[in-house]
C-alpha cells in the first residue's frame, strides 16, 4: 500500500519554508521601499513582545559537497573572512538605521556554506559586532552549523562565550562509498569528537543532519548510520530527503548520475526504517523530517504548540520578524519577503553605496497571509481549521475538492471546518500543503522548480 501511495504522490513540490514559495513571488510589484515599510510595521508590532530572529549566511567552504544546493563560494583563502564580516556588519547597521527601538534578538543562526570556515576570533567579532546595538531576549536561542572535520574546541568555546548553546553537525551518511559520491569524507570518529567537545563545553543541544536518498545509498547504509547515531544520542536530528535539483546553476549536483540514486520507493523504505530505529531509542517525530529527544526545546515546543517554521527550518518559537544578513539570505517581515543578491562582489558593491543588497522579494496580500497560516499549521501541527470569519478564503472550496482524493487514501480526515493529517498521511504533508497552494494551482511550472516530494 505504501509503495502505491509513493508512486501516486511522488511529484515535484515545494518544501514550504515560505508561502508564497520563492518561484511564485510577485517581483514585478515588489520594491525596496515596500520591503522597508513592511519590516518597520512588523518590527513595531513584535519587537517588544517577542523579539526578532537573525539569520547570518556565511558562504565559504574549502571543498564542494556534491549533494549541496546551498549558495556557497569554494576557496581555501581565509583572507576572505574579515572583508565579509565587515560587510555583514555594515548591512546590519543599515537595518539598525531603519528601526527606532533597540532590537531584541530571540533567535540567531549561523548557516552556510561552512560557518566554521571562519576563525573563532572572527566569529566572535561578528557576534560582538551584532550586539553592539542590540540585546538578547530573556529566553534566547543561538545556534550554528558546524562541520565535524573542522569544528575545533576553540570554535565551540568562542561561540559558547557569546551565547551559543546549540550546534548542528552535517553527518549525511557514514558509508564510505556514499561519502565519496557526495565528496564529504568524514569518519565517525570526527563526528564523535565534535559532539563530545560541544557537550564538554556546555552546549545543551547537539544536533545531527542525516540525509536519505543519496547516490548509492541503501537501507543497510541507513541502518549503519542510525546505529552509529544512537551511540552518540544527539538531542535532535534532521533526517530528510536528498533534494536532487541539478538544474540550479553551480550547486554541484553533477558529480554522479541520476541512475546512481535510489528509487522513490527505496527512499521511502530508507526513511521508514530510520524512523523506526529512531523511535526505538526515544526520538519523537517533529513536524516534517525532524526528530528530537524529550529534553530538547524542539520537542517541548511541539507539545506546547509553539513550533514554528521559516527559512531557518523548524524553530522552537515564533518571531514575526526575521532578518537575513549576508549573500542570498532571505528576510521575513511576515508581511513581506526579501532576498539578498547571491554574488559576493554585488553584495559588497551595494553595501559600499549604503544600499540594502536586496534584489527580489514579495509583499503578501490578504489571501497570501491566510494561506500561509494554513500551511504553517499543517507543517507544524498537522492540522488546520477555519470559520467564516477566520482563515477563510475564496478558493477554500476548491482546496477541499483537491483534498478529496487524499482523504480517500487515508492521508487526512476532515470535519466541518477542520483538516487533520493522519499518521499515514504525515509522509505526504508536502502534497497536502500543495492543495492549499493556489498560486501553484493557478500556474503550473513549465520547467523544473522543486525537488520530488518523496
Amino acid at each position: 500500500m505504501l509503495h502505491s501511495l509513493v508512486n501516486k504522490y511522488n511529484i515535484a513540490g515545494p518544501r514550504y519554508t515560505s508561502y508564497p514559495t520563492v518561484p511564485y513571488w510577485d517581483e514585478a510589484t515588489f520594491s525596496l521601499k515596500k520591503w522597508k515599510s513592511s519590516l518597520i510595521q512588523s518590527y513595531k508590532e513584535s519587537n517588544s513582545k517577542e523579539g526578532m530572529s537573525l539569520y547570518i549566511h556565511l558562504p565559504f567552504c574549502e571543498s564542494l559537497c556534491t549533494f549541496c544546493g546551498c549558495n556557497k563560494r569554494i576557496t581555501k583563502q581565509h583572507a576572505v573572512e574579515s572583508p565579509y564580516i565587515n560587510a555583514v556588519l555594515k548591512e546590519w547597521n543599515l537595518y539598525l538605521e531603519l528601526l527606532e527601538e533597540k532590537p531584541i534578538i530571540k533567535e540567531l543562526h549561523l548557516g552556510g556554506g561552512t560557518p566554521t570556515f571562519f576563525s573563532p576570533e572572527n566569529l566572535k567579532r561578528l557576534i560582538n559586532g551584532i550586539f553592539m546595538h542590540a540585546t538578547r531576549a530573556e529566553n534566547y536561542e543561538f545556534s550554528f552549523e558546524g562541520h565535524p572535520n573542522n569544528t575545533t574546541r576553540e570554535h565551540l568555546q568562542a561561540l559558547y562565550d557569546v551565547g551559543f548553546r546549540r550546534v548542528s553537525y552535517g553527518v549525511q551518511d557514514y558509508n564510505e562509498t556514499v561519502q565519496k559520491a557526495i565528496h564529504r569524507i568524514q569518519p565517525f570518529e570526527n563526528v564523535k569528537k565534535a559532539t563530545n567537545l560541544a557537550r564538554e563545553i556546555g552546549y545543551t543541544s547537539v544536533g545531527h543532519d542525516i540525509i536519505f536518498g543519496l547516490p548509492f545509498q541503501t537501507r543497510e547504509h541507513i541502518k549503519e548510520t542510525i546505529l552509529k547515531t544512537k551511540a552518540l544520542l544527539p538531542d535532535r536530528l534532521a533526517f530528510y530527503s536528498y533534494a536532487h535539483v541539478p538544474w540550479i546553476k553551480g550547486n554541484g549536483q553533477r558529480g554522479f548520475n541520476d541512475s546512481d540514486l535510489p528509487s522513490a520507493a527505496s527512499k521511502r523504505q530508507q526513511y521508514e526504517l530510520g524512523k523506526q530505529l529512531l523511535a526505538e531509542v526515544g526520538y519523537h517525530e517533529i513536524g516534517m523530517d525532524h526528530f528530537a529527544l524529550t529534553n530538547d526545546s524542539l520537542y517541548q515546543s511541539m507539545n506546547n504548540g509553539n513550533l514554528h517554521r521559516n527559512f531557518m527550518g523548524y524553530t522552537a518559537s515564533k518571531t514575526q520578524t526575521m532578518i537575513g544578513l549576508g549573500v542570498s539570505a532571505i528576510s521575513d517581515s511576515w508581511y513581506g519577503f526579501a532576498q539578498n543578491v547571491k554574488g559576493i562582489e554585488s553584495y559588497y558593491n551595494l553595501l559600499k553605496d549604503n544600499i540594502l543588497p536586496i534584489y527580489r522579494g514579495h509583499i503578501l496580500n490578504e489571501e497570501d497571509l491566510v494561506i500561509r497560516k494554513h500551511i504553517l499549521n499543517l507543517m507544524c501541527r498537522f492540522k488546520t481549521s477555519w470559520t467564516k470569519d477566520k482563515l477563510c478564503f475564496e478558493a477554500l472550496p476548491d482546496v477541499l475538492i483537491r483534498l478529496q482524493e487524499m482523504k480517500k487514501d487515508g492521508l487526512l480526515n476532515t470535519h466541518s471546518n477542520t483538516i487533520e493529517v493522519t499518521e499515514k498521511g504525515r509522509p505526504f504533508v508536502r502534497n497536502i500543503c500543495m492543495a492549499f497552494d493556489v498560486l501553484l494551482q493557478r500556474k503550473q511550472p513549465n520547467t523544473p522548480l522543486f525537488s520530488m516530494t518523496i
